[in-house]
């Protein structure tokens, strides 16, 4: 059977065409419902001992430049760009791969077509959003800024107290730098920022807000601390363990301000 040139290749060309429209990011040029471009700029970090994978609308976000690769640790930053379809939502679900538990959703709408996602990841920590990660602005060179969030609170202290912390920043010789009020489980505490100074070792005490007593009834939690010259933190505390299972003091040690870029 003999075939023209014109028709083989209008015949490759509907196949091109169908090949195109299997992927639902793409738009079919017959497609005439409303379309506006969309981007989420994803800005994560996974410290979880598994990793994670983004679905949006079911399917899943490939990281980096090796296709199919759907999941990642430690740091992603990628622009997700895609066509919102009329009134369309996009959902992002955040999943561990290994057990397909959902850490966390989100949808966006075209009400802001130009959104942003970040998130930090550990055992029993979720934060995200800019204004739960970003650290505190110093207001001049020389000196040094805290912020804090304490999502382990009560994990193995146990003790029953579920209002908001206060730290008390002092040196190691007692002298008193100043007071973040506010500490909690979600969102960050206040900030506080004060001259840098040697040596560089600083002591907080977790209290009751408002109060000198300790969130442990008989017993002072202290958390070590180092100040950096020009450099605001954002620590998050976390409860600590010994081998016997039982509390053994709190720890500031993860900085969320080395995880990101803002």
């Amino acid at each position: 059977m003999k075939y023209s040139i014109a028709r083989v290749f209008f015949f490759f060309l509907i196949l091109a065409v169908l090949g195109a429209c299997a992927n639902d990011e793409l738009t079919p040029y017959y497609d005439q419902r409303t379309q506006e471009p969309g981007k989420v700029s994803i800005h994560g970090y996974n410290a979880l001992n598994d990793s994670i994978q983004i679905a949006v609308n079911g399917k899943f976000v490939e990281i980096g430049k090796e296709k199919n690769n759907t999941a990642f640790v430690k740091k992603i930053e990628k622009d997700y760009e895609f066509v919102f379809y009329e009134n369309e939502i996009k959902r992002f679900v955040i999943t561990n791969k290994k057990t397909k538990q959902i850490i966390a959703a989100y949808q966006f709408t075209t009400e802001e077509p130009s959104s942003s996602l970040y998130f930090y990841a550990k055992d029993d920590v979720w934060l995200d959003g800019i204004s739960n990660i970003k650290p505190g602005t110093l207001s001049q060179s020389g000196y040094t800024g805290f912020k804090f969030v304490f999502p382990s609170i009560n994990k193995y202290s146990a003790s029953g107290y579920t209002g908001l912390l206060d730290g008390m920043i002092t040196k190691n010789n007692g002298q008193l730098l100043g007071i973040v009020e506010n500490i909690n489980k979600n969102s960050p505490s206040t900030f506080i920022e004060f001259p840098y100074n040697t040596p560089t070792g600083i002591k907080m005490e977790l209290v009751k807000h408002g109060t000198t007593e300790s969130y442990i009834p008989g017993k002072k939690v202290i958390v070590s601390l180092t100040m950096t010259n020009n450099k605001s933190k954002y620590i998050v505390l976390e409860e600590k363990q010994d081998v016997d299972g039982a509390f053994s003091g709190v720890e500031g040690v993860i900085n969320l301000a080395d995880y990101f870029s803002f």
